[in-house]
């Protein structure tokens, strides 16, 4: 099939909001349109765990992030491939496992099954591949190899005049060594936002600690021609275990942080691909280096960035480094998966999260907003949509502020601000009207809020967040129990609209005194349990 077919192909597939997409750019730093390297087709490289040891929430920001990227393109339309790696070996993981008498490639894995584990409770649908660092040596060597070629890297040698191990990427030998973060210097902040990030502590890997300081490198060899040269493979420390070691041409070691991403992104999305992603830290010197070394080795490499910011606590970014690091299990332990996916993916992804009660507080709030109506409006209509019908609804059938919305940068904040405009104005319609066009209105309102929450991973009636196994409240029993809470409302509610009043107040004492409290708003009635 040629280009041309292969772009009517695609074309057909496409609804006419994916024409609209608009997305930031961190080496351009601009909102611009997206047009994908072939048509109808995405290519995304996100970067992933550091598995030395588990998650905390600021772990998942990223991934949530790009999870309701790919559901949006997905709608649209496009056939979205996401390649997230695991980084299996580093100074970290083998010091670690040292120190707690493992095998490190024991404690990786160890520790990418916990990572794994919170990217499902959380809802975050697989990549469609997640290579291993440890898998993509030949590809890495074959890199390296290239760049000495090429003359973008150098051996430095050992005493004897030999390979040491130790390859560095030459920046001098790369003009456009800068062009993603616009740094003269290498050290000067990029923009406000990455001057924000810089101030707030140590450079902090968006999936792991502490991964660069700018001493390191520096330390490493005397054979280190500028202070801005980075490793592309690190000589063997004597500590080192065997199983860590690789015999390459240029000495026995292991590879550079900077060199893996380079390597497996080309093997799985090619020379050029659309987006690659990441937490705002990664931005310097990560980022920049992986640019300049897949650059110099004769790629496009990524044609867009885009970056996350972070969560924080009390304006502190969330790290084990600093303290202030929430476990994954000990959040879920407190409050239902549902409602921390929430309070993680409903600020926009470019803006700093302050993670707290407050956060929790607002994401159950909706929590119970949102089911509160999705029981409701199915009860009156004495049915649910399937969740294939909820599928099949396309980004042209919704409304066109929620479109506007995702369309300009993946704006969830305005986006939710539409749906909860949907849900009032179907609340405010549900009461005491049967007739067919209120009926029609109701399903298409259900349909669109059902559709626009499955965007961003939250539609209640996915079978994920309905799976008896997942032993919290957002789950069947506090979905069988929203059920038969909310058929007495509705009872209650046509009591109050026959005036008889005696009945709507011993329904509200008897859920009173099963320890359910009921609150009037103007949407219509919710609950909570007391206490």
């Amino acid at each position: 099939m040629d280009m041309s077919s292969k772009a009517h192909e695609f074309n057909d597939s496409l609804s006419r909001a994916a024409a609209g997409l608009r997305l930031y750019d961190t080496a351009s730093r601009t909102v611009s349109a997206f047009t994908p390297i072939e048509p109808g087709r995405v290519g995304i490289y996100v970067c992933g765990a550091t598995v030395q040891s588990s998650p905390h929430v600021g772990h998942l920001r990223t991934t949530l992030a790009f999870d309701v990227i790919r559901r949006w393109m997905t709608k649209l339309g496009f056939k979205v491939t996401l390649i997230r790696n695991v980084t299996d070996i580093d100074d970290k993981i083998l010091d670690k496992a040292a120190a707690a008498g493992q095998e490190w490639w024991e404690r990786a894995f160890i520790y990418e099954r916990e990572f794994t584990a919170a990217y499902d409770a959380l809802g975050a649908l697989p990549p469609t591949y997640e290579p291993r660092a440890t898998g993509h040596i030949p590809q890495m060597i074959d890199l390296v190899q290239r760049l000495i070629d090429r003359g973008h890297a150098y051996i430095v040698p050992d005493e004897e005049g030999g390979p040491s191990g130790n390859v560095y990427f030459d920046v001098e030998s790369w003009p456009e060594y800068g062009a993603l973060t616009h740094q003269e210097t290498g050290t000067q902040a990029a923009d406000e936002q990455a001057a924000v990030a810089d101030r707030m502590g140590p450079s902090v890997d968006a999936h792991g600690d502490d991964k660069y300081n700018p001493t390191d490198e520096a330390d490493l060899a005397s054979g280190k021609r500028g202070p801005r040269d980075f490793a592309l493979w690190k000589a063997s420390k004597p500590s080192d275990p065997p199983t860590a070691r690789w015999t390459t041409p240029f000495g026995t070691g292991r590879p550079g942080w900077h060199l893996e991403c380079s390597a497996m992104s080309r093997r799985y999305l090619g020379e050029d691909f659309d987006i690659h992603g990441g937490g705002l830290d990664l931005r310097f010197p990560h980022h920049e280096n992986e640019m300049a070394q897949s650059r110099a080795a004769g790629w496009g490499f990524a044609h867009r960035w885009m970056h996350t910011a972070w969560v924080t606590q009390k304006g502190e970014k969330m790290s084990k480094s600093l303290g202030n690091g929430l476990a994954v299990d000990a959040v879920l332990a407190a409050y239902p998966a549902w409602v921390v996916r929430y309070a993680l993916v409903s600020a926009h992804y470019r803006s700093m999260l302050e993670w707290g009660d407050q956060t929790l507080a607002e994401a159950q709030a909706a929590y119970e907003r949102i089911t509160g109506f999705v029981n409701r409006a199915g009860k009156a209509l004495g049915w649910q949509p399937s969740r294939e019908e909820v599928a099949a609804r396309s980004a042209d059938q919704l409304p066109a502020d929620f479109v506007n919305a995702m369309n300009d940068d993946v704006k969830v904040p305005e986006a939710l601000a539409v749906l909860f405009a949907t849900i009032r104005r179907a609340n405010a319609g549900m009461a005491g009207g049967d007739s067919h066009a209120e009926q029609d209105g109701l399903l298409r309102d259900l349909l669109d809020v059902r559709a626009m929450l499955d965007i961003f991973g939250l539609d209640p009636l996915d079978p994920h967040w309905t799976r008896p196994d997942r032993g919290e409240t957002a789950t069947a029993e506090h979905a069988a129990l929203d059920a038969l809470v909310s058929r007495n409302l509705t009872d209650r509610q046509a009591a109050r609209t026959a005036k008889d009043f005696a009945r709507a107040d011993a329904i509200r004492d008897t859920l009173a005194a099963a320890g359910i409290a009921i609150e009037d708003t103007p949407e219509g009635p919710s609950w909570q349990l007391e206490g």
